[in-house]
């Protein structure tokens, strides 16, 4: 029989074993080949605003996606070689070499992996479709993704898998040469032996968390973070991590050691199961604690993103509330604009504004705190077109200006204030003075923007009484702009395109449209929600995964004590219980751990300070409701095989 036919026959003998690590790769091929076809997508490259920007971001993730999967594949090919040594050893024993076995084994690689990664091409490509069209959701676009399998996404992955094959092979050809034949005479695996379990350590472990959790409650009211903020940091991360190790060494096991104690120990199946994790735990520990960890970085992070993704839309309509916005054009050139805006997206509403420009002031610190944001000279605007623009928006408050009072308005980075006491006096206009009276954030002309994402220092503006403002406008330099309000502003690209172009023919000419930003932002805030989500999704398999190939080995490891538990006449419903318990405990403390992490992470840095937004909790509860979801397939499955593993010896 030749190496190819044992290879053959091995894969169709351990069709179960086999299957886990397939299952594994495929996942692997489908999850970059999708992430990394979307660069080459024609379709979605064409909705796309910002192309360059795109292609970067999407090579980058793309690569950190393939490393995430790199890792995961090689400890999937470890667990599975784990499980195979004493096959290759009973190989060596009957006098293959070891470069037949490991030979043998490339074969089994390269089946596998041709099998995996052709299926997982096909399976990308048929997806491609639908994370495009989430991809679109994420970024507000309609345009119509269809089925794509681009030549350079296929290319990319085969060769980056072949490397990955290499890699793999390495791995195995050194798994194959530590092999012992010793081992074939040692069939029964070293039991982890209990731990001592220490009642002032478990205490401990709790101390530790709640002064990391208490420390995260207090981050933003106290001296201590805003004066040796990497020092608190350094120390609260190290107490939890810590912690954390020694709930899972320590708490977990004085719990279940107390519980080994009690007297209704012996009753039912409680001894069976408690034993069992009390053996297992030493072997747990460190996956356990690394899983909660990562859990709450990984539901952190991606509830943060989330959280930012959504603040950003109600950001940009704050600071950029004109639909479109431009400097006056004479008539001919105003109804060209005006029709271009009517063939796709109609006027809803319009004003004309006319403001004072004034001489530049150099020195703007007294009225703003980052006045590199604002250019040097002020436009005055009567109250009354504040007033209609309020109106024709629907968001903000009138305002009431009297005499030598004025108004200042700012953007998102000044905070608003209203002044009672010292208010600030500015000169404008030579003789001009007036009293600023308060500082709200309400930009009448908003930042001027550049199709693709540039952006010019704002216009300072003053909001002066409407009798002020008629005396001061005789013989001055008038501004006059036109503020539309159109249908769908969010899909308005083509339409800006167009308008700036005309309009910045003349230089100097001012121009500023909320889709400008809302584009920019939103799809560089989609691609970073759409990425973290893939990274979240891989990370969250392979945690999940380290626990589920433990349970594995475990298994197959107590095989023949469950088989004696039969011949003493315990049933399978019993049997099937005790795997549940036992595996519920396995799975559900790293879990309740992370999300408790988390929780407070996310409280305490976001909640609490984004109050306004209504869809904070949902967001939050949703992130973690798929992480729960996602750990319960895990777990359900982890379950059922367990028992076909403990009852294959009696099957057979």
């Amino acid at each position: 029989m030749s190496l190819y036919d044992l290879s053959w026959r091995n894969m169709k003998r351990n069709f179960r074993l086999y299957s886990i690590y397939f299952i594994s790769m495929l996942v692997g091929v489908v999850i970059y080949y999708t992430f990394s076809g979307l660069m080459f997508n024609e379709d979605v490259v064409a909705a796309i605003q910002n192309k360059e920007n795109y292609k970067t971001s999407i090579f980058v993730a793309s690569i950190i996606v393939f490393l995430f999967i790199v890792f995961f594949i090689l400890y999937a090919n470890s667990f599975f070689m784990k499980q195979r040594k004493k096959e290759f050893g009973m190989y060596l024993l009957y006098g293959m070499k070891e470069r037949q076995v490991a030979t043998m084994v490339f074969f089994e690689t390269l089946f596998l992996s041709t099998i995996s990664v052709t299926s997982g091409i096909l399976i990308g490509g048929l997806l491609s479709k639908f994370f495009g069209r989430v991809l679109m959701n994420l970024m507000h676009y309609h345009d119509e993704i269809s089925f794509a399998f681009p030549l350079e996404a296929i290319v990319s992955t085969i060769l980056l898998f072949a490397l990955l094959i290499c890699i793999i092979t390495i791995q195995s050809y050194f798994n194959v040469r530590r092999v012992q034949l010793v081992e074939l005479f040692h069939a029964k695996e070293k039991m982890d032996k209990p731990l001592k379990f220490s009642m002032p350590l478990a205490i401990f472990s709790i101390l530790l968390i709640g002064a990391s959790y208490y420390t995260i409650t207090i981050a933003g009211n106290t001296d201590i973070w805003k004066e040796h903020f990497k020092e608190t940091l350094i120390a609260t991360a190290s107490a939890l991590i810590v912690g954390t190790y020694l709930f899972f060494s320590q708490f977990s096991g004085w719990i279940l050691q107390k519980m080994s104690q009690s007297k209704n120990y012996f009753n039912g199946n409680k001894m069976l199961w408690i034993s069992s994790l009390r053996f297992s735990i030493r072997g747990n520990t460190v996956n356990f604690t690394i899983n909660s960890l990562i859990s709450a970085i990984i539901i952190f992070a991606v509830g943060f993103i989330a959280v930012d993704y959504a603040m950003k839309g109600e950001v940009v309509k704050k600071e950029f509330p004109n639909h479109i916005a431009f400097s006056t054009q004479d008539d001919r050139t105003q109804k060209q604009i005006e029709k271009i805006m009517n063939d796709s997206h109609p006027i809803v509403g319009h004003e004309t504004i006319t403001g004072i420009q004034t001489e530049k002031i150099q020195n703007r610190k007294t009225y703003y705190s980052y006045p590199e944001y604002y250019s040097e000279e002020f436009y005055l605007f009567p109250e009354s077109q504040l007033n209609a623009i309020v109106d024709l928006r629907e968001v903000g408050k009138k305002v009431d200006v009297k005499d030598d009072e004025a108004i200042l308005l700012t953007r998102g980075i000044d905070e608003p204030t209203k002044y009672k006491k010292n208010q600030p006096e500015i000169t404008v206009l030579k003789d001009n003075s007036f009293r600023i009276v308060e500082k709200i954030r309400y930009p009448l002309l908003s930042i001027p923007t550049i199709p693709g994402g540039d952006t010019d220092p704002q216009p300072s503006v003053l909001v002066i009484s409407d009798e002020v403002f008629e005396r001061l406008k005789e013989d001055r330099t008038i501004s006059s702009y036109e503020i539309y309000k159109i249908e769908d502003p969010k899909t308005s690209n083509d339409v800006s395109r167009k308008i700036y172009d005309i309009v910045k023919k003349t230089k100097g000419a001012y121009y500023s449209a909320y889709i400008d930003m809302y584009s920019v932002d939103t799809e560089s805030s989609s691609l970073i929600l759409f990425s973290v989500a893939f990274f979240a999704v891989i990370a969250l398999f392979a945690l999940a995964s380290v626990i589920y190939f433990k349970q594995l080995r475990e298994a197959t490891e107590e095989r023949e004590h469950y088989a004696i538990l039969r011949k003493i006449g315990v049933e399978d419903k019993v049997m099937k219980k005790i795997i549940r318990k036992q595996l519920l405990f396995v799975f559900l403390p790293p879990l309740i751990l992370g999300l408790v992490h988390s929780w407070y992470l996310l409280y305490y840095t976001v909640i609490l300070i984004i109050k306004d937004l209504p869809s904070l909790t949902t967001i939050i509860f949703s992130v973690m409701g798929l992480y729960v979801f996602t750990y319960l397939i895990f777990y359900v499955s982890s379950t059922s095989i367990y028992y076909k593993i403990i009852s294959e010896k009696n099957t057979r």
